[in-house]
């Protein structure tokens, strides 16, 4: 009855119906009060998982910047799954070569990718080597085109918020005014 109970089976009625064929001899009166109990009996308190999203955050996030209880939190996630585990090295080791200028490590990342099981990032490290010259110059170069993609995603949005209200004139207007 309790295996039942545990499958979110709570009809007492239709549970007494099960189980009087299987043998049992008592009445439904019984069964009914055994599940009223189970119903008002304090359930043992556990603990929710953390969100895609929080644990997400926190293999992003630099690890001097977690909390105590967030590098507690992850730590608990890591042991559990060891993909996340293995992505969460992945990410680090990118983010270190990324923030460090160290370019000519990118050929061993990416066998190191590919060596896990991990199709997501797999999908990155194919898109990475197919244009592999650049990025390592990206990650290697201090130059950088933020500043003109910055500019072109200001003008974009000034484009959508004037869609179909004027002209080509008004556009550079406030493209050079803004």
């Amino acid at each position: 009855m309790d295996d039942r109970w545990n499958e979110g089976f709570t009809n007492a009625w239709k549970l007494w119906e099960e189980i009087v064929p299987l043998g049992y001899k008592g009445s439904y009166q019984r069964v009914r009060a055994y599940l009223r109990e189970k119903r008002t009996s304090p359930r043992p308190v556990t603990a929710r998982p953390p969100s895609p999203r929080a644990v997400a955050g926190w293999i992003l996030r630099h690890p001097d910047t977690l909390s105590e209880s967030e590098q507690l939190q992850l730590k608990a996630v890591r042991t559990h799954c060891p993909e996340l585990d293995a992505l969460t090295r992945h990410v680090r080791s990118f983010a270190a070569m990324l923030t460090g200028r160290q370019g000519e490590r990118l050929p061993d990342w990416l066998d190191a990718v590919r060596q896990d099981d991990l199709p997501s990032l797999h999908t990155l490290a194919a898109g990475i080597d197919r244009d592999r010259d650049a990025v390592i110059a990206g990650l290697t170069l201090p130059w950088s085109s933020g500043a003109v993609e910055g500019h072109v995603n200001r003008i974009k949005m000034l484009k959508r918020q004037m869609f179909g209200r004027a002209g080509f004139a008004l556009l550079r207007k406030r493209v050079l005014l803004s």
